[in-house]
């Protein structure tokens, strides 16, 4: 953990003399860049050169017979250092998917670094600096304890011209939604200037420690304007937990639940004086909350103490209390609340995804399924009564057919299935004419196709 040298006022006032207008942020800037690094990541990718690639009509039909060649792509942006071993932080986009990663510090050091945890949808991802020790590094802060006004400084590589500071406050906490460009996501909004570059960099508070780490922005130009996102250190924290027991994938608590927001109208129905908290609308068998005693229905207000206003928020305050173990949720029924403890656990693989690919006599050969079970449906977000046989890769054929990633087989030729291998027999069968119940993004499609 860093030390600091400058004694900084408990209370915020309006400097009152030329000794206290002079102070800066320079001893703090001086004690915590060290610990923010600047990633270089490097990825070969297979491109197929298209005569037809900027045709609308052709580009689809024509695109897998292009002669494949080896193109490089090359990745900039931050890092920080989490621990004196090099435990480094950064975002998903940037290392997810590299083949070769070089991590150069403050002071010319250059590491070569391995991925051990990524996930796309937080976009974070927990390097390891190779014979990596005594390393410089940031102490994480209680995401609960920041409050919005706080002053913030933002520490990364901007466009590529080397390590920047940038000042700002915390303008907002709790955000969500597509305007983030994480749906799914929770982040703090800062005024702090971030750029292209800044993407897995330090967002510090006045003390020196991480309070987030630097994700995207809002902006018409792709230059800040002012309205940048951090992912929260508590779930940085979970990050490095997972990744130091062995993960070799992020496991989020399951809530096997859908909810909404409750707004005005849901309010005055469920006696609440003011919109607040998440109304239960569908709920797995096999969900925690059910076996603690939820059902539709309920409203919750609030996971460990904390309140919650949306769906993201929930899954956020499930994630930072770690898999494992139980948190106190507060529940709402006819006007009484409640504290109920939940236990934290993964989503169960029951029945088994059994994988299977569809061979060659198969109508859409190449066609790759799963069975939909509760870990699917966490992972592909669907609804939690979802049944049916999913698609983790159409293939070529199944592609030019309409089908794609995450679309889920609810029947054959007007007959249920319930697991990729009853979908792939029921495919293999197919005679003549072959219909598809599928289940996409929420909405069902019937598609038909003369074999």
């Amino acid at each position: 953990m860093l030390s600091f040298s400058m004694a900084l006022p408990v209370a915020a006032e309006v400097p009152q003399s030329k000794a206290q207008i002079s102070l800066s942020f320079a001893p703090l800037v001086k004690e915590a860049t060290p610990a923010v690094v600047n990633i270089y990541a490097r990825r070969i990718v297979e491109s197929r050169a298209s005569p037809f690639a900027n045709d609308p009509v052709f580009s689809e039909f024509f695109r897998n017979f292009a002669p494949s060649r080896p193109r490089v792509q090359n990745s900039l942006g931050s890092g920080v250092i989490l621990s004196d071993d090099g435990y480094v932080v950064s975002n998903y986009h940037v290392v997810g998917q590299a083949d070769e990663i070089r991590v150069v510090l403050n002071d010319r050091r250059e590491f070569n670094a391995e991925v051990l945890l990524a996930d796309a949808s937080s976009d974070l991802a927990i390097l390891k600096l190779d014979e990596a020790s005594d390393m410089p590094h940031l102490a994480l802060r209680d995401s609960d304890t920041v409050e919005v006004g706080e002053l913030v400084l933002a520490i990364g590589n901007p466009f590529g011209v080397g390590q920047t500071v940038s000042s700002g406050i915390v303008s907002g906490l709790a955000r969500s939604g597509t305007a983030t460009g994480n749906e799914r996501g929770y982040f703090i909004q800062t005024d702090a200037p971030i750029n292209p570059g800044n993407s897995g960099g330090a967002l510090i508070d006045v003390s020196g420690q991480l309070i987030g780490v630097n994700t995207s922005i809002l902006s018409r130009s792709g230059g800040s304007n002012g309205i940048g996102f951090a992912i929260p250190a508590g779930l940085v924290k979970e990050f490095l937990s997972q990744a130091r027991r062995g993960a070799e994938h992020f496991q989020r608590p399951w809530a096997g639940m859908t909810g909404q927001a409750v707004d005005a109208d849901m309010a005055d129905h469920f006696g609440l004086t003011r919109p607040e908290g998440i109304a239960i609308t569908e709920l797995h068998p096999a969900s925690p909350f059910r076996d603690a005693g939820f059902r539709v229905g309920d409203v919750i207000l609030a996971v460990g103490g904390q309140p919650v206003a949306s769906p993201p928020e929930m899954i956020f305050r499930m994630t930072v209390a770690g898999l494992g173990n139980s948190v106190q949720v507060t529940r709402l029924r006819d006007g009484k609340t409640r504290d109920i403890e939940v236990q934290m656990t993964a989503a169960p693989e029951e029945p088994p995804r059994d994988p299977r690919i569809t061979g060659q006599r198969s109508p859409i050969p190449g066609l790759a399924l799963v069975t939909v079970n509760p870990a699917v449906i966490a992972e592909a977000g669907l609804a939690p009564d979802t049944r049916g046989a999913l698609i983790t890769d159409p293939g070529s054929i199944g592609l030019r057919a309409g089908l794609r990633a995450l679309d889920v087989i609810e029947a054959v030729n007007g007959a249920p299935v319930t697991t990729s291998a009853e979908a792939l027999r029921a495919l293999d069968d197919a005679r003549g004419m072959l219909a598809l119940s599928v289940q996409r993004e929420g909405k069902l499609l019937s598609m038909r196709f003369r074999l």
